[in-house]
């Protein structure tokens, strides 16, 4: 039987199922999987475990792990903050690495991840982001066109400081904020692959860095997601941004291969 232990994580509402790929069978049956078909599966919340996506954890030649995000759609990710906290306390907790210090590798680059244990739980983790790349505001073409904010964080990310809704290219995150003062934002984020989750830590650093571009807060700033509050502190002497938030466990079980395969089969969407 094709089994592979998972265990369900979140960031402020913003879940994924985590396998960890350090075990070797696991890591054997991964690679000989449809990773895309996969995601799609464990992500069901009717269907399947119930998920924004699927996050291996890998071992990496140059930082502590790997981390590879796919969507609910199937997409791969080139990064995702809540993911990232969550992946940290994973390997913390389970003895993979216990320096409270830590890199862990993505397709976005290296991140650096400063852990904050209580009684050998991780409480909170603070995830160097990495310096974001601001272009000047666009305006999409149409009947009504909107201004938007383009920010990268390693991954893509239109921030409207707006209430109406846009027609935007594909391949791109989504941020709607309200500003409540200059320390404080509202934010609610459409994510690509996944649609609008509770929380989404690159777009909260996104929307962040927006509204300090722009003058509308401090370089330290509380973030206000459905799911939660991230700190998010942008340092724009070394143009490096800080987030800080929690990292929770729900549950742990497995999952049978032949089962999902057997699904798609009979459904019909198995390739």
């Amino acid at each position: 039987m094709k089994t592979i232990p998972f265990i369900k994580m979140h960031g402020l509402g913003n879940d994924y199922v985590y396998i960890d790929c350090f075990l070797k069978t696991t890591a054997e049956l991964i690679a000989k999987s449809d990773l895309a078909d996969l995601a799609r599966c464990v992500s069901d919340r009717h269907f399947g475990i119930g998920s924004d996506g699927l996050v291996l954890i890998l071992q990496s030649k140059v930082a502590d792990a790997r981390m590879r995000i796919f969507n609910a759609d199937g997409s791969e990710a080139e990064m995702c903050g809540n993911a990232i906290r969550c992946v940290a306390k994973y390997l913390y907790e389970s003895d993979l690495c216990r320096d409270v210090h830590m890199e862990i590798e993505t397709l976005a680059g290296i991140r650096a991840l400063s852990l904050h244990v209580d009684n050998e739980k991780v409480d909170q983790v603070t995830v160097n982001m990495g310096k974001p790349v601001i272009q000047p505001d666009s305006i999409q073409s149409g009947m009504d066109p909107i201004g938007y904010t383009s920010v990268n964080m390693g991954n893509p990310h239109a921030v409207f400081f707006r209430d109406t809704i846009p027609q935007l290219p594909a391949n791109t995150n989504i941020e709607f904020v309200h500003v409540r003062n200059k320390k404080e934002l509202d934010v609610r984020v459409i994510e690509r692959g996944s649609g609008e989750t509770l929380a989404c830590g690159t777009g909260a650093c996104a929307s962040a860095v927006a509204a300090i571009y722009h003058g509308l807060t401090e370089q330290t700033v509380t973030v206000h997601l459905p799911g939660g509050e991230l700190t998010i502190r942008w340092d724009e002497g070394n143009q490096l941004v800080f987030m800080t938030g929690s990292a929770t466990e729900v549950f742990r079980g497995t999952i049978n291969l032949e089962d999902y395969e057997y699904q798609h089969a009979f459904s019909g969407t198995k390739k």
